[in-house]
């Protein structure tokens, strides 16, 4: 019984938060400085950042102060201050780990954090949803902040013609659909030339934040992405008389 009470009595959440508490603890004490730039020098902060990643600071030397532009940014454009424990997610989806969020704690919101972070290096985020009305919801509502920073923000539809994906796949930050973004991989490897291309020649998929990764990864991943089409060549070839 005595091994049942200590497992219970360990708290996940709490290892997690003591984890990332140092970086929480300087985002927020950088709260009133920030506070206290214009729209005009807010904005200039995302230039200031994407220069220093660009000169090989890492983003991890970044993160403390993306994180709190982004809070300043959501605060004027949304009217929500994203919390501690956003903050936290994050973080850990940054690094690239999976975060579970509880009901209400605003994960759209959490989602902006990494992205914009990972846009500084110049190289494009593509946040990826399970169908065309949340990439749209989201690149309008919580696409505000990116637009505030100066961001380029992409869409990507069902219904888009390539030029148009061309163009959403250029932007600093692209919202798309699994199924959409998988197609158009698809797509680009039975391209004939570098003009047919849509996604990034040089970096198609740099970072990506995964909006319902468990669906995605695990249930829409049993589903194949299947293009067909007329082959170019006669079948008769492959037949002996």
């Amino acid at each position: 019984m005595a091994f049942f009470g200590n497992l219970f009595k360990n708290d996940p959440s709490a290892a997690t938060r003591k984890k990332y508490q140092p970086r929480v603890d300087a985002i927020n004490a950088l709260e009133p400085t920030i506070q206290q730039l214009s729209d005009e020098q807010l904005r200039s902060k995302t230039v200031e950042l994407r220069a220093r990643a660009q000169a090989g600071e890492s983003l991890d030397a970044l993160l403390v102060e993306a994180f709190a532009v982004v809070r300043e940014a959501s605060k004027r454009v949304l009217g929500l201050r994203p919390f501690d424990v956003q903050n936290i997610g994050g973080m850990i989806l940054h690094e690239g780990q999976i975060a579970e969020m509880r009901t209400g704690e605003g994960k759209t919101l959490v989602a902006v954090l990494p992205a914009f972070l990972n846009a500084l290096s110049g190289k494009g985020v593509h946040v990826v949803t399970v169908n065309d009305y949340l990439a749209r919801r989201d690149s309008e509502w919580v696409g505000q902040v990116h637009r505030f920073l100066g961001l380029k923000v992409g869409l990507i539809q069902s219904d888009m013609k390539p030029e148009e994906r061309r163009l959403a796949y250029a932007c600093d930050v692209t919202y798309v659909t699994n199924s959409e973004l998988g197609f158009d991989y698809l797509r680009d490897n039975l391209a004939g030339s570098a003009a047919e291309l849509v996604l990034r020649a040089s970096s198609p998929f740099n970072y990506c934040v995964i909006d319902e990764v468990d669906s995605i990864l695990i249930d829409e991943a049993r589903t194949p992405l299947i293009i067909s089409g007329p082959s170019d060549k006669p079948s008769d070839k492959y037949y002996k008389p």
